[in-house]
């Protein structure tokens, strides 16, 4: 674990140090997604490094995988609850960019942010098992 002097940013800014691991994170705050449907959605990410990036987020608490045991096992990665709780926050980030950098936003998600985290929630099926009523 890398050292983060005492200071909550820097601890958080190590999880998500990494060429990829901030979009896999985006990506996952869409929907669950196999290994191969995120490989597709980063060109340019060789097998090898998207494999490592997801270790490290999983060793971190961002990143569950779920696995079915079928021939070839499916392998399906989803956010943990401390994996959501980081969205809002990549949500203002692209808002700064919008407004500062002028990249205009491409993805649904982020024209429905400022309906807040609970639309967000909505639009995502989940995994994780839910307490009886």
């Amino acid at each position: 674990m890398k050292n983060n002097f005492g200071c909550p940013v820097q601890g958080t800014i190590n999880v998500l140090s990494g060429k990829w691991k901030v979009l896999v994170v985006w990506h996952l705050g869409f929907s669950p997604r196999r290994f191969a449907e995120l490989r597709d959605l980063l060109p340019g990410i060789s097998e090898k490094v998207l494999t490592d990036q997801l270790r490290q987020l999983e060793s971190d608490g961002v990143v569950q995988r779920k696995t079915k045991p079928t021939v070839p096992p499916q392998v399906t990665y989803y956010l943990t609850k401390a994996g959501d709780d980081l969205i809002p926050m990549m949500t203002e980030l692209c808002h700064w960019g919008t407004r500062h950098l002028g990249i205009p936003p491409n993805l649904p998600m982020i024209r429905r942010a400022s309906a807040g985290k609970a639309a967000i929630r909505r639009t995502r099926p989940s995994f994780r098992k839910r307490p009886a009523a």
